[in-house]
């Protein structure tokens, strides 16, 4: 039987389990340890993997997982995570913070003890305005990529191209985030990887945000790279001026800050909190 030793944080609801080497040596992540792992009924339970390593001329290295062991994409609010833990682990010299995950450097910074900005690169693509089927309609989206790529679907435009499907869906906290969010998350336009989708809703110039993870399958209490596609989609088309301030499932706030050139996106950073919930030990059944 072996012996793992764990700690459960999270990023403003997006929940993680750290392992690190230097508690476990000789570690060794399989696809079948991070699916046992992250299984909330049978293991300890969280949206993602992340293992954090030493790495010359870096702070540390992130290697993230999502629950069902995919992996090769950006997770914004883990990455937030992995700061705060690189920062209790002591392997920070300052607050500023250059790390590398999928072979990418990163930076960030420690803002407080539990809040982390984490700084993005420009996004990859963006397009707005375009119709994607689901429920047997055509509903208007956007879509950007910041690391992971992102539908993102304001709620009045489902209702205005759906009415009578939706209507008593004004509110996003009683819209069926997981039902459509399956259903375009699964469309052949974005395969073979598929999408995240996220569903906003604007209020007194603030993003209330739902999101639906590829690679969790489900609807997860904050997305930050979601979060930061939301912030770029609504800054297009509605004109919303950075830092915007979006609120999660979670009733966390997460402020996305960006300069704007001609369009031409950069300087992006997640600001929120992460926090540590426990440690532990898991034992795996060789």
């Amino acid at each position: 039987m072996q012996k793992l030793l764990f700690t459960k944080m999270s990023g403003a609801g997006n929940d993680f389990i750290f392992l690190d080497e230097r508690e476990n040596p000789g570690l060794t992540i399989s696809n079948d340890l991070v699916k046992k792992i992250c299984n909330r009924k049978t293991g300890i339970g969280a949206d993602g993997l992340i293992c954090i390593k030493d790495m010359e001329n870096f702070d540390f290295e992130m290697q993230y997982f999502n629950s069902d062991a995919t992996t090769n994409t950006l997770c914004g609010n883990g990455a937030r995570c992995a700061i705060k833990y690189a920062n209790d682990s002591n392997r920070l010299n300052s607050p500023d913070v250059k790390f590398l995950s999928n072979n990418i450097t990163y930076s960030g910074k420690v803002l407080g003890e539990d809040l982390i900005r984490f700084d993005f690169l420009p996004p990859q693509k963006i397009k707005l305005n375009f119709k994607v089927k689901a429920a047997n309609q055509l509903i208007t989206a956007n879509y950007a990529d910041t690391g992971s790529p992102h539908i993102v679907i304001k709620i009045e435009d489902v209702l205005r191209d759906s009415k009578k499907l939706y209507s008593n869906y004004a509110k996003l906290s009683e819209f069926p985030v997981y039902k459509i969010g399956k259903e375009i998350r699964n469309l052949p336009e974005f395969s073979p990887g598929g999408t995240n989708v996220n569903f906003i809703k604007i209020i007194d110039d603030v993003v209330h945000i739902r999101t639906y993870e590829r690679g969790v399958e489900n609807e997860t209490l904050a997305c930050g790279t979601g979060s930061v596609a939301s912030a770029l989609i609504v800054n297009l088309l509605d004109i919303l001026k950075p830092p915007i301030t979006l609120i999660t499932k979670n009733e966390d706030k997460l402020i996305v800050d960006f300069k704007k050139d001609n369009d031409i996106f950069k300087n992006i950073s997640l600001t929120g909190p992460a926090k540590t919930m426990f440690i532990g030990e898991y034992f795996l059944n060789l």
